[in-house]
């Protein structure tokens, strides 16, 4: 083959690698729509009305089937046009990957509900570009460098300028386009089967009415009314996520068994259909990750809807001397919680369902467990098919495996919201506002410092109940130029929270969340749009 047409074929590969890859992402993820399919979407919704209308008339049901290839087609002419690009100079090829990555970025975030993880696939799709791209030329660039240098000779048939590396140069090309094909065609066809199976979760998981699991009315005392304040309900879309599976488990709910045995009288197995007949328990619970640092937002605020596990655990009977609960997922992480904090009055539950709806995909569709006043890494099992009734001394779990506490429960912690670190506000009195926990404790006082000064009070909102966290705001004053503001609260118990730093690990991060801002002074209004005022 001539390096003439290796360049276009170079860069046809390493466009369509880079769709399968963003394709079988996309699918693992289960995001919506592939880039291209969004990009189909966009082009359809940009489309004046009239010229829509006539492509279903003229394509019928085959309209945007049609769209999809034309979408392929252009980009096949783009992607050989890269490639010759590239034999020119590499940034050019680069721009024109960056362009057509704007391009699917943007079809994906004008999508509703699209978060910033749906660009995941795009970004994975422009770094395939640029690799694969870099492979395939590398040996073309090599071979034409030692064309360009060796005698212009000829000594018989078979040979030439650079005859003798011409073959190992088209045996490496070729070898790099069949392995890039052949991953690309295989990422596509396991991207293909897992993003059905998992799609049909997602289907099935919409489709579910769960008696018994109500809507999401927070009370009407739990805002403190500060603009640009966090919300009090944290929406399901941007609650935080910790996940050790790359691709998280998509199980359906006929196939979810849970079981419970160990340290039991009798071993417990339940369906998901005989867990949601049992009457539901519902409750305001705020979660947070033992990586939370000070100040930090793995942590949200929700409504759970599920069945109380001490119901569960009494049915198998424990036996004395069991202290633990070993949980699994179905992905195989574990964590260890303690007997005693799922079997007391708290609101530890089997969750089926978070604000009001069957739990997303990657909170844990089907079942995960909810548990207050404890770290997610020792509680908060997601995709639980399994609960081991045990004692600490015989088990170890995933996270106190590698150096984490083997008890995990929520320390005193508070955090400023409003105003951002780094921001400005007006001198003379200011707002300061933010959120303070400690889940099933609760919280009696915060205080905020100024520049290291004493401590002054801020104003509490309302909470349901001790396992949620609270809003507070402070008014300050505050003389023209730059502050520090720290916040610390005081739980039900009495405790302070304290200002030593202490990194997350082993069991959670200490020390009191301080911003810098700056205080200005209002800007007086313009003496003559006073007098146009007056005039006026």
């Amino acid at each position: 083959m001539s390096t003439s047409r290796a360049w276009p074929l170079a860069g046809l590969v390493a466009g369509f690698a880079g769709l399968a890859v963003s394709y079988s992402l996309a699918m693992v993820m289960t995001i919506r729509d592939s880039p291209v399919v969004a990009v189909a979407e966009l082009v359809v919704r940009l489309t004046p009305g009239p010229a829509v209308e006539g492509a279903i008339k003229f394509l019928g049901r085959a309209d945007k089937p049609f769209l999809v290839v034309v979408i392929l087609v252009l980009s096949a002419a783009v992607f050989a046009w890269t490639g010759l690009l590239a034999r020119r100079t590499w940034w050019r090829s680069v721009i024109v990957y960056a362009v057509l990555a704007a391009i699917g970025g943007v079809a994906v975030w004008v999508q509703r509900g699209a978060t910033a993880l749906d660009a995941l696939p795009v970004a994975a799709g422009f770094a395939t570009w640029l690799i694969c791209l870099s492979l395939l030329t590398e040996p073309l660039r090599r071979h034409e460098r030692a064309l360009a240098a060796a005698p212009a000779t000829d000594t018989g048939p078979g040979s030439g300028p650079g005859s003798g590396s011409a073959g190992h140069t088209r045996r490496t090309f070729l070898l790099r386009v069949g392995v890039l094909v052949g991953a690309g065609a295989t990422l596509g066809v396991v991207g293909r089967a897992i993003g059905r199976s998992r799609r049909h979760v997602e289907a099935t998981r919409r489709l579910l009415r769960l008696p018994g699991v109500s809507r999401p009315v927070p009370p009407p005392d739990v805002r403190v009314g500060v603009p640009e304040m966090t919300p009090w309900m944290t929406p399901t879309e941007t609650f935080y996520r910790i996940d050790t599976a790359f691709v998280v488990p998509a199980i359906e709910p006929a196939d979810w068994t849970l079981r419970i045995h160990g340290m039991v009288d009798r071993e417990v197995v339940v369906t998901y259909q005989e867990l949601v007949d049992q009457a539901l328990t519902e409750a305001w619970v705020t979660l947070n990750c033992v990586s939370n640092e000070v100040g930090g937002n793995l942590i949200g605020n929700a409504w759970w809807s599920g069945v109380r596990i001490a119901g569960l655990l009494r049915a198998a009977g424990v036996h004395e001397g069991a202290d633990a609960v070993l949980q699994t997922s179905e992905d195989g992480w574990t964590c260890g919680t303690p007997l005693s904090v799922l079997t007391d009055e708290r609101d530890a539950m089997l969750a089926v369902a978070m604000n009001g709806s069957p739990l997303p995909i990657e909170h844990g569709f089907p079942v995960r467990t909810i548990v207050p006043g404890l770290y997610g890494y020792v509680s908060a099992c997601k995709w639980v098919v399994d609960l081991e009734v045990t004692r600490f001394a015989d088990i170890e779990a995933y996270w106190t495996s590698k150096g984490w506490s083997e008890l995990g429960p929520v320390k005193l912690a508070s955090r400023i919201d409003v105003p951002r670190d780094g921001g400005e506000v007006p001198s003379g009195g200011a707002q300061v506002a933010g959120v303070a926990w400690a889940q099933h404790t609760g919280i009696d006082a915060v205080e905020i410092s100024v520049d290291g000064g004493s401590w002054v009070p801020a104003r509490l909102a309302g909470v349901p109940s001790a396992d949620t966290w609270v809003q507070w705001v402070a008014t300050v004053d505050l003389d023209p130029g730059d502050h520090t503001v720290s916040v610390r609260a005081t739980d039900a118990d009495g405790l302070v929270q304290t200002g030593e730093v202490r990194d997350v690990l082993p069991d959670g991060a200490t020390g009191w969340h301080t911003i810098e801002l700056t205080a200005v002074e209002p800007e007086e209004p313009d003496a003559s749009e006073e007098t146009q005022e007056e005039d006026g």
